[in-house]
C-alpha cells in the first residue's frame, strides 16, 4: 500500500507519498480500503513532531477516514467484507489501507457519500463526547464555541442548535462569522475586534480550542454551574487561573481528548462511537446537521492541504482523497 510518511519533523514539505507494508488485522480489528481521510489540526502537530501516535497505533498521520471493509480480524461481528464505512482512528488515515478496531467503525450516515463521510468521525465524536456526554448541554442553555469556522466548530454549531441551545461563536473575520450564522450561530464574535465575554454574556458550556490564552476570560464567561471543556492548545499551554472565580460560579474545567482513550470501557472510543451512531447520525439523516466540506485534495498532495489549514483558508473540513 501507499501512505503519507513524515521524512523528518518540520513543515508541509516533509510529507512524502511512500510505499509501505500492508497492514494485517489483529483480533477485533478490520482492514479498510481507504477512500478518503480528512485533515485535522492535530495532524499538523504530528507532522511537526509534537503529537506522536499512541503505542500500537499506526505511525502515519490521520485521525479519521472512510472506505470499504477489506478484511476482518478474529472475533469481529456485525461487519462484512465490502461494507462501506467511516472510522475514528488513533492514526493511519493518510494511507490507502488502515487497520482499525471494529468498535470504532460507523456506517455511512443516510444521504452522505463515501468521500464526504471521511469528514465526520473526528468532529462528531469530539463534539458529542465533550459537549453532551461530558458537559451535558441541553435545550435552553448557551454553548460558546471558539474557532466556529473550523471542522469541530462548524459541527458543534449545528449539534448545539439541533439540541435547542443558543450558540455563540468566535471567528477571525466577518466572512467566516457570516458563514457560521448560516449554520445557525446566534451570537457572532470577531475575536480580533470584540470581547467575547461582553458579547456572549454567560455560557453554560464553553468548547475551547485555545487553551492558555483564553483561560481567564473563559472562566469569566461561564454561567453558574458552567463547564469549560478545553480540547486544544492553539493559544498556549500555561495560563493563570483565578480559583476564587471558579469556586464562586461552582464551575468546572475539563481538559480532554480522543486519541489516547482506550477502545473499550465507559469513556472509551467504542462507547463514544456508539453514542454518535445513536444520537448524531439521525441528526444527519434528517438534515439538522450537515457535513461542512471546504474541498478535496488528492492524498498524495497532503502538503498542500496542510498549508491551506495553516494559512487559515479552510472553512469546515478539508478532505484527502485516496487514489
Amino acid at each position: 500500500m501507499r501512505a503519507i510518511t513524515v521524512r523528518e519533523p518540520g513543515g508541509p514539505d516533509v510529507l512524502e507519498w511512500t510505499e509501505v507494508p500492508d497492514p494485517e488485522p489483529g483480533p477485533g480489528e478490520v482492514v479498510l480500503e481507504v477512500a478518503a481521510s480528512a485533515v485535522n489540526r492535530a495532524d499538523l502537530l504530528q507532522r511537526q513532531g509534537f503529537y506522536p501516535p499512541p503505542q500500537g497505533a499506526p505511525a502515519f498521520i490521520g485521525l479519521e477516514c472512510s472506505g470499504t471493509v477489506a478484511a476482518l480480524g478474529e472475533g469481529v461481528t456485525g461487519w462484512r467484507v465490502g461494507d462501506q464505512v467511516c472510522a475514528l482512528l488513533a492514526g493511519g488515515g493518510y494511507a490507502t489501507r488502515v487497520v482499525v478496531p471494529a468498535a470504532q467503525l460507523l456506517p455511512l450516515p443516510e444521504g452522505v457519500d463515501l468521500v464526504t463521510a471521511a469528514s465526520l468521525p473526528e468532529v462528531a465524536c469530539t463534539v458529542w463526547s465533550n459537549v453532551v456526554m461530558l458537559a451535558g448541554l441541553r435545550a435552553g442553555q448557551t454553548l460558546l464555541v471558539h474557532g466556529g469556522a473550523g471542522g469541530v466548530g462548524t459541527h458543534a454549531i449545528q449539534v448545539g442548535k439541533a439540541l435547542g441551545a443558543r450558540v455563540a461563536v468566535t471567528a477571525g473575520s466577518a466572512e467566516r462569522l457570516a458563514r457560521c450564522a448560516e449554520l445557525g450561530a446566534d451570537v457572532l464574535v470577531n475575536y480580533r475586534e470584540q470581547d467575547f465575554v461582553a458579547e456572549v454574556g454567560a455560557a453554560d458550556v464553553v468548547l475551547d480550542n485555545m487553551g492558555a490564552a483564553y483561560l481567564d476570560r473563559n472562566v469569566d464567561v461561564l454561567a453558574p454551574d458552567g463547564h469549560l471543556v478545553v480540547i486544544g492548545m492553539q493559544g498556549g499551554v500555561k495560563g493563570e487561573l483565578n480559583i476564587g472565580k471558579l469556586l464562586a460560579k461552582r464551575a468546572s474545567i475539563t481538559g480532554t481528548g480522543l486519541r489516547f482513550r482506550p477502545v473499550d470501557g465507559p469513556s472509551g472510543k467504542g462507547a463514544i462511537v456508539a453514542a454518535v451512531r445513536e444520537h448524531v447520525w439521525p441528526m444527519i439523516a434528517d438534515g439538522r446537521v450537515k457535513p461542512v466540506v471546504h474541498g478535496t485534495v488528492p492524498m498524495e498532495r497532503a502538503a498542500e492541504a496542510h498549508r491551506a489549514l495553516e494559512d487559515g483558508e479552510v472553512f469546515g473540513k478539508l478532505i484527502l482523497t485516496a487514489p
